[in-house]
């Protein structure tokens, strides 16, 4: 194993673009939206500043507005919205949902807009409620390492507030300089650190949220024992806005991690990447396992950006990442690549002898999104069962090579909880919309395979209108009936984000 060398970087991870989550491109069906009509909503704005305490500062319903909030990094859906709204409050809040009701129009909340599947986007006149100013840090509880914050806290902000006061917040993505808590809460966020740290869900300790009907509810109020019936803190948290809109949350923090490694493997078969998984996590407790394949490799190294990680490419490479505060768990890492490498399972290692290292390494999983943007990817965001990946990868790939042959998949994930983007790069024969419309006769093939293991058709990107139409392969029909009957308790006339994970 060698030691990782220095390289340029390019653009940092979070501020980069990323390609939309192209599962679906079709518009959403009208009758699924609201038609505004242009003198209901003067009179909701009339309303907001003579009686809501809204300032004109507050409302925005220009060309160039409209269309920057009404949309999020999905490319594929134009924006549309009425208004958009800025409340400073809870309250406001809640007086533009009893407004929406008495008016009739339809809302879609809006956090940091950095969504890949057009949960956040407004194409029917709605009214686009910003949590923009809703950006404040409230009260720190240092003896329960809790921090109470408004839902427009950027997560950056969050993890930096962490770090200030010699702790942790574990979620992190490469959208975590724009993303805000309240979207990162409505999609239920994962991330790099998952294996070990979980879900946005784990982190959030209690809610504030306004119903769609316009009622405040302050769910767990931030405590970690409460054994008093149903925690509906849980059912907002990966509702899309669709229940409501959270505009508070007590968010847990923990212990700093010390001394993080970085691993950087490579591998001939699939399986192997497997194997090494399952050995090191027998000794050690990972905080991330990364995969990415030989395309993917191929196309960053062309970049420039990054270096080599060995002499030879090999087919697989995984990234891990471990706490190293003391020599014998170093001790534990080294036994297990040497392992590996006699099992003939590692071809060749990297490992990070400082944080400026470790961080290069990680450039070589976190650009890849970026570099493989120039080639218009088809992307796909899915999950199955840890124990299934290589046989569902093979099930995809052949599912994929046998229909369209001149596609190029390129694989990357985290493999360490069964999280796979699959990315089908356009041929350079194909113009972006032809290669779209092959695509969506892909989608059948891909979520069917995803409903042969069980597995989900968003892992981590939410629902919204891209993923609507496979909800099925995930969810049973059952289930779907529970998952509106929920909606009609809290949201009876359908105002909050209508069109998104189902019609109604």
């Amino acid at each position: 194993m060698t030691a990782s060398n220095s390289v340029t970087s390019p653009t940092p991870a979070h501020q980069q673009s990323h390609g939309a989550d192209q599962s679906q491109i079709n518009e959403p069906s009208l009758a699924t939206q609201s038609a505004t009509n242009p003198a209901t909503v003067a009179a909701l704005i009339a309303n907001l500043t003579a009686n809501h305490g809204f300032e004109t500062s507050q409302i925005k319903t220009d060309a160039e507005s409209l269309a920057h909030w009404g949309k999020d990094w999905t490319k594929h859906f134009a924006p549309a919205p009425s208004v958009i709204v800025f409340p400073k409050s809870t309250e406001q809040v809640q007086s533009v949902v009893k407004l929406a009701n008495e008016y009739g129009i339809v809302i879609t909340p809006s956090g940091g807009r950095t969504g890949l599947s057009a949960g956040a986007v407004a194409s029917h006149g709605e009214i686009v409620l910003s949590l923009d100013k809703m950006n404040k840090i409230g009260e720190f509880f240092p003896a329960d390492r809790m921090v109470e914050i408004e839902a427009g806290v950027i997560t950056e902000q969050l993890q930096q507030f962490a770090e200030d006061k010699g702790l942790y917040y574990p979620v992190d993505f490469a959208s975590a300089g724009s993303s805000q808590i309240g979207g990162n809460i409505g999609t239920n966020a994962g991330g790099i650190k998952v294996i070990r740290y979980g879900m946005t869900r784990n982190w959030v300790l209690g809610l504030t949220v306004v119903t769609g009907k316009g009622d405040i509810l302050q769910l767990n109020r931030g405590m970690i024992k409460n054994a008093t019936g149903y925690d509906l803190r849980h059912l907002f948290i990966g509702a899309e806005g669709t229940l409501g809109i959270v505009t508070k949350a007590q968010i847990k923090l923990e212990r700093a991690p010390q001394d993080l490694t970085v691993m950087v493997f490579g591998m001939d078969k699939f399986e192997h990447v497997m194997h090494v998984l399952s050995a090191f996590q027998s000794q050690i407790d990972l905080t991330a396992f990364e995969f990415f394949d030989d395309v993917a490799i191929e196309k960053l190294m062309a970049t420039g950006h990054v270096q080599e990680p060995f002499e030879a490419r090999t087919k697989y490479y995984a990234l891990l990442e471990f706490e190293a505060p003391y020599e014998p768990i170093m001790d534990k890492a080294m036994a297990m690549f040497e392992q590996c490498m006699e099992n003939g399972w590692i071809v060749d290692g990297v490992m990070s002898q400082n944080l400026s290292q470790a961080a290069e390494l990680w450039k070589l999983r976190e650009y890849i999104s970026e570099t493989i943007s120039v080639f218009t990817p088809y992307k796909n965001d899915v999950s199955v069962l840890i124990s299934y990946v290589p046989e569902f990868i093979r099930d995809i790939e052949s599912v994929v090579n046998s229909n369209y042959p001149d596609f190029e998949i390129c694989w990357f994930g985290h493999i360490g909880d069964g999280n796979l983007h699959l990315n089908i790069l356009k041929p350079e024969n194909l113009s972006k919309d032809e290669f779209f419309e092959k695509c969506q006769s892909v989608n059948d093939l891909v979520f069917a395979t995803v409903q042969k293991y069980g597995g989900s058709v968003s892992a981590e990107h939410g629902v919204g209108m891209t993923k609507k139409p496979y909800l099925n392969y995930t969810r049973s029909e059952s289930e779907i009936e529970y998952l509106k009957a929920l909606k009609q308790v809290f949201d009876p006339n359908a105002i909050m984000n209508r069109g998104k994970i189902f019609d109604v």
